[in-house]
């Protein structure tokens, strides 16, 4: 889980987050190719960049997985 900011985000990381959290469908969940799409599209990502950021922000618990599909937790836009 998120610890009150004591593990900052790196800004490419942040602004990952914030398209990712600004995009979100209705479901409040994405696919995994949804998120890439999106950070192709919104942060010019290439695919194994747009990987490598979900991952962090999945290990760091700003994002987590439910029956396959991609949540953000308790995220709030700066």
């Amino acid at each position: 889980m998120v610890s009150n900011g004591t593990s900052p985000l790196s800004p490419l990381a942040q602004e990952a987050l914030d398209a990712l959290a600004t995009a979100l469908p209705d479901e409040s969940e994405l696919t995994y190719e949804q998120a890439y799409a999106i950070l192709k599209d919104e942060e010019d990502l290439e695919r194994p960049a747009a990987e490598d950021i979900v991952e962090r922000l999945y290990m760091k618990g700003h994002l987590y997985e439910v029956e396959g599909k991609l949540r953000l937790t308790d995220y709030e836009a700066e």
